[in-house]
């Protein structure tokens, strides 16, 4: 076993090798703080006939590394969340551009979380443990590499900021790379400049570099392991050759069609027409014809960019392709946008809710469950693209691109205080020929300002492709799928007129300079500002009124005691109102009151029920209540649900009253005055004080021993004539009381 320890953010980092997975062909344990991570790499001895490299990447976080045992039924950890799948999509990224071009055996990657100090985020360590596995294996690849996450507070760089500090951060960016280039970018922010990118590149370059030399200096420690041979597949002599000279020129005016479907079309027909040719002198190379193919397409795409500056589709390349938006579009959605750029298109749908729909949280990374409010989800269909394949759930692609998008518009949102609504935007991808993510991000801004939602700007995206051969590069704006495929970097960048708020970068080469880098964020910059232009044409603002289907949100706030009387007995009372009114009501432990409902009048009775029930009884007040019991001093009126005071029979009229019962009886509506409220907190009611005092009268004691007018103090109530305890209120809140209904 060899282990290495060193101080990384002021945190301990500990690399260890040897002791846990021996049989897999590289492992490595990786401890930050006491966050700690297990990663094992495996690797098949032949090589697939796929036509592409085989890489798989999972990443499972056990619940016990936390203390925890899973929800439902099961108990044991099922498929991976959200989470543990954008985790696996960073260490895939970030790997996958460093294995040797032509290496088709399979790969397999698993990464185990096995401690969560619910402090330090585990994918870091993670990516580091992976690569430090794959080093020191049989596998060929072109590491070390090492991740940072890169936040901001007060002005200040913070290499892997805690949990907590990134709730006060102003950014969040993960960056994956070697010791000279950045070869993974993935974030999101508080519109923040191009510049504070390019900085925080930097700060995370340099915490990158720390691991690399912590990974070489255990490396030497450890020694070199001898790496697997293998042979890239050889050609038939004479292929290349043949392949170039009929395919270069079929395929260069083949490339060269505006619209997607006839230049696929065009390309394949010229492929199959070469193919048919050289079948006659090749039988037996089927395969290997079809890929050199496919390297005639890469390069001649390639040089005719970098020599003539044109693209396929004729497009200059910072120039974006033609759009066009349409708002409102879907009537019962409470906002809708359709927005299409080329032949990329994104219906886009904003729904509201209440805080009963939020989603629900359960994760190592936190003490207690918790909630989110916001979620933009993308679905990407195979007909989007003219396809038929199976579908099996949400992919691994559509919740990366989903979460891609969610971050863009999060930064822009109202807070929950002032705007207390779930909202949930759909974005399903009707057409796609490259960056339908950032179609996504448009159109779900454009939804939102169509459902009345006050955002605090509009968002937009735009995807930058590069092409880049020794010196000599290009950067391409608003990609095609094509120049995707063929190109070497798909960098997305989305943001406001002011700044980023979310940013992804995957390349296929070694990595990136920040030249380069700073040279893409500027164009994308401005691809940005122009779509946004485009987006102000169709709607320049939100709309002045949410949709009438939408529900409308009115938050009181009552006193805490009052909780159980609004709940009432097992939740009988709350389920009364909402049934009464239709309306939706949450309460939660400091007295908010939410309440919910399609429709102004059913939320105002709502409103008015919550409130008759908790409202405080104030001194000078006027009340219409029930005569809940009578006594010889006098009789109770209930004037609020569950809250009663004593009408002293002194207080009964003008007048000496004889017997409660000849002014009052029990089940009466009488209307009284609020006079007093003694140290005990009972309440001290009167009816003749709403009546005038007769002309000449003079008011007499009572009767009855027990007390009169004068300021003489109440008897003493005996015991078992009122139900409930302070202020009269019936049903004690004990065990009934809970936080939702």
């Amino acid at each position: 076993m060899q282990r290495i320890e060193t101080t990384f953010a002021g945190r301990p980092l500990t690399i260890e090798s040897g002791r846990m997975a021996k049989q897999a062909a590289g492992s490595a344990l990786v401890t930050f703080g006491e966050t700690m991570v297990l990663a094992a790499v495996t690797v098949s001895d032949n090589q697939s006939s796929l036509p592409f490299f085989p890489l798989t990447v999972e990443y499972r976080e056990k619940t016990y590394a936390a203390g925890k045992i899973p929800g439902g039924f099961i108990k044991r950890e099922g498929r991976p969340s959200d989470g543990e799948i954008l985790s696996a999509r960073i260490i895939d990224r970030s790997i996958r551009p460093l294995f040797p071009e032509g290496f088709k055996n399979e790969v397999q990657v698993f990464v185990y979380v096995i401690s969560a100090d619910q402090e330090n985020d585990a994918d870091m360590p993670a990516l580091l443990a992976v690569s430090y596995a794959l080093n020191q294996s049989k596998i060929p690849f072109a590491g070390p590499i090492a991740a940072a996450r890169v936040g901001r507070l007060q002005e200040n760089w913070v290499l892997n900021p805690t949990f907590q500090q990134l709730q006060y951060s102003d950014m969040e960016l993960v960056v994956a790379g070697s010791k000279d280039s950045i070869i993974m970018v993935e974030g999101g922010a508080l519109e923040i400049s191009e510049d504070d990118v390019v900085q925080a590149l930097t700060v995370a370059q340099h915490g990158i570099r720390e691991q690399i030399q912590l990974q070489l200096d255990l490396m030497k420690k450890q020694g070199a392991t001898e790496k697997m041979k293998w042979t890239k597949a050889a050609l038939p002599e004479g292929m290349e050759a043949r392949v170039k000279e009929l395919a270069e020129g079929k395929l260069r005016e083949a490339l060269n069609r505006k619209d997607k479907h006839t230049r696929i079309e065009a390309v394949e027909r010229a492929k199959a027409e070469v193919a048919e040719q050289l079948l006659a002198d090749f039988p037996d190379g089927a395969k290997e014809l079809h890929t050199l193919l496919g390297d005639v397409e890469y390069h001649e795409l390639r040089d005719q960019v970098l020599s003539t500056g044109l693209r396929v589709d004729g497009r200059k390349p910072d120039e974006v392709r033609d759009i066009s938006i349409d708002t409102g579009l879907l009537p019962r959605a409470h906002g809708s946008a359709l927005f299409t750029r080329g032949q990329t298109q994104a219906l886009v749908a904003a729904t509201l809710g209440t805080a009963n729909d939020v989603q629900r949280l359960d994760s190592i990374d936190e003490a207690a469950e918790t909630t989110k409010s916001f979620m933009l989800h993308y679905n990407f269909p195979p007909f989007s693209t003219g396809e038929v394949r199976p579908v099996r759930g949400t992919s691994r692609r559509e919740i990366g691109h989903g979460n891609l998008a969610e971050r863009a518009i999060q930064g822009v949102l109202p807070p929950f205080e002032e705007f207390p609504y779930t909202i949930r935007i759909v974005s399903d991808v009707l057409e796609s020929n490259g960056s339908s993510s950032m179609a996504s991000v448009c159109g779900g801004a454009l939804a939102l300002f169509d459902a009345g939602v006050p955002i605090r700007a509009a968002v937009a995206g735009v995807a930058m492709g590069l092409i880049k051969e020794g010196k000599k590069y290009a950067i391409l704006t608003d990609i095609l799928g094509t120049e995707d495929h063929l190109g070497d970097m798909d960098f997305k960048v989305a943001g406001t007129e002011q700044g980023i708020t979310s940013i992804q970068m995957d390349i296929k080469i070694e990595g990136l300079d920040l030249k380069i880098m700073t040279e893409a964020l500027e164009q994308a910059r401005k691809g940005r500002l122009h779509i946004l232009g485009e987006m102000k044409k169709a709607l320049p603002a939100p709309r002045a009124d949410l949709s009438k289907y939408a529900p409308r949100i009115v938050t009181m706030t009552i006193n805490p005691e009052k909780i159980g009387d609004l709940i009432g007995p097992k939740g009988k009372t709350i389920r009364g109102i909402q049934d009464e009114t239709g309306a939706e009501i949450t309460v939660d432990d400091t007295g908010l009151v939410t309440i919910a409902a399609v429709g102004g009048e059913a939320m105002e009775r709502a409103r008015q029920m919550v409130a008759a029930i908790t409202a405080e009884p104030e001194i000078g007040a006027t009340y219409e209540g029930t005569v809940k019991s009578t006594t010889a001093f006098g009789a109770f009126v209930e004037i609020m649900p569950g809250t009663e005071g004593l009408v002293h029979i002194s207080e009964l009229q003008h007048g000496r009253t004889e017997k409660t019962e000849d002014v009052v009886q029990k089940g009466q509506r009488v209307t009284v005055k609020l006079i007093d409220r003694d140290e005990r907190g009972r309440l001290r009611l009167s009816m003749k004080a709403l009546v005038p005092k007769p002309e000449g009268s003079a008011e007499e004691g009572n009767g009855g021993g027990e007390g009169g007018e004068g300021g003489e103090r109440p008897p003493r109530e005996p015991r078992g004539e009122r139900e409930g305890g302070r202020g009269g209120r019936s049903g004690g809140r004990g065990g009934e009381r809970s936080r939702r209904s």
